[in-house]
């Protein structure tokens, strides 16, 4: 397979060598105590990354329905083994992330995402496009504990707006993405252009996370034995593995949004829009669930879920017309999306001992990974029964949001 933008796998594999040589945290300079070049640093990595993501990702289950031909189920599993060993992986990779070091991980991160995107822009069969899945899996997995660590490791005074402006940048680039990809669809007639593109990005950013001074979360000092030592503390958190039983639902809700719009039948355009006004939402929904700590109160996680759980009952009737529901249907995940995010964020924090974020997260987003999956896989397969096996899908969807909600009364 031919290399896109230049990022062969020798070219990755030397970058992935020197991030693993690096020199320890102890050689490098500290990072500043208030944290705020770490915020600002990871920011514009969020930023960067996602630009690359949503790029790809509004014009990709056109690209495989449509250019390749795919089947509706075979598009749900690429979409689901994704995101369901993504967030699967994060079950090991958020402990491992305390031991060494976010700088360390979020750099390999980039390295993996931008080999996956390199390979996705040039498959053109299911079994490459499994590859290039599990390949953008495994990055992603390393990068989200990555960055929320450096978050959750800066001064608390910072850190909620901090998570505040690193949300905002991916809602940004939800809204810049999708029209940059489509521009970019248009000035070449095959999807090379936007994968190689988001290739890049993901290379950029890698620099940037080389560029950081020192961790703001320290890894762990105890070795594989602390690691263990770690997830276990998890799993004897009773209070804390019941929120991960609500929040699992989180994950398909926010995503499958991109999935169901195109294989309703929306064109692009459509598509495109209801992306880019869902983004918008919820980045004006951001400050006001970050400030004072509002995430940890349950309201916020319960009403964001109510949201989302009405955002696919008014999708299910549709049958790719419309615009006026899918308008209605993207404020509802926007304002789901907004309060969702820094509410699950905050509540881990509090949760959290000090050095245990990567392992809290690992757990919670490792099982909304694997119920992501499972229904990634079920709605596919509903989807390809017609349009009544639609209705269904997006209804059930919709239920599971509304179950979560009732269990996110308590604290």
């Amino acid at each position: 397979m031919a290399p896109v933008c230049g990022l062969g796998p020798s070219r990755l594999s030397g970058v992935l060598s020197s991030v693993i040589d690096a020199p320890p945290a102890s050689a490098r300079p500290a990072a500043d105590p208030s944290g705020r070049g770490v915020v600002g640093t990871v920011v514009a990595i969020q930023l960067t990354c996602c630009l690359g993501f949503f790029a790809v990702m509004a014009h990709l289950v056109a690209h495989l329905r449509h250019d390749l031909g795919l089947m509706a189920g075979t598009v749900g599993l690429i979409a689901g083994v994704r995101v369901g060993l993504q967030y699967a992986l994060l079950l090991p990779v958020g402990a491992v992330t305390d031991l060494i070091g976010a700088r360390r991980t979020g750099a390999i991160a980039c390295a993996l995402r931008a080999l996956g995107f390199a390979l996705l822009g040039t498959a053109d069969g299911a079994g490459p496009l499994l590859c290039a899945a599990v390949v953008l899996a495994a990055g992603g997995a390393l990068y989200n504990p990555a960055a929320q660590c450096l978050l959750a490791g800066v001064d608390a005074a910072r850190r909620s707006g901090g998570f505040a402006a690193y949300a905002a940048a991916q809602h940004i680039a939800t809204v810049a993405g999708p029209p940059a990809g489509l521009v970019l669809l248009r000035l070449d007639t095959g999807f090379a252009l936007v994968a190689g593109t988001a290739a890049a990005l993901w290379a950029v950013a890698g620099l940037l996370f080389l560029r950081l001074p020192g961790d703001a979360a320290r890894p762990a000092s105890g070795g594989f034995r602390d690691l263990a030592a770690g997830v276990r503390t998890v799993l004897g958190d009773r209070a804390f593995l019941f929120f991960t039983l609500v929040a699992a639902p989180t994950t398909l809700l926010a995503d499958h949004i991109m999935t169901a719009v195109p294989l309703l039948g929306f064109s692009a355009g459509a598509a495109t829009l209801c992306f880019s006004v869902l983004a918008a939402v919820a980045a004006s929904a951001q400050p006001f669930v970050a400030v004072r700590r509002r995430g940890e109160r349950p309201w916020v996680l319960r009403a964001g879920l109510l949201c989302a759980a009405a955002t696919f009952f008014m999708l299910a009737p549709l049958d790719g017309t419309g615009t006026g529901p899918l308008m209605v249907a993207a404020v509802l995940n926007g304002v789901a999306n907004g309060l969702i995010q820094p509410a699950v964020f905050q509540r881990t924090v509090r949760h959290a001992p000090p050095g245990r974020f990567g392992s809290y997260y690992g757990v919670l987003q490792g099982v909304a990974g694997v119920f992501a999956f499972a229904g990634d896989l079920l709605v596919g397969r509903l989807f390809d029964l017609g349009p009544a096996g639609a209705t269904w899908a997006l209804l059930g969807v919709g239920g599971f949001a509304l179950v979560a909600a009732l269990g996110a009364r308590g604290r």
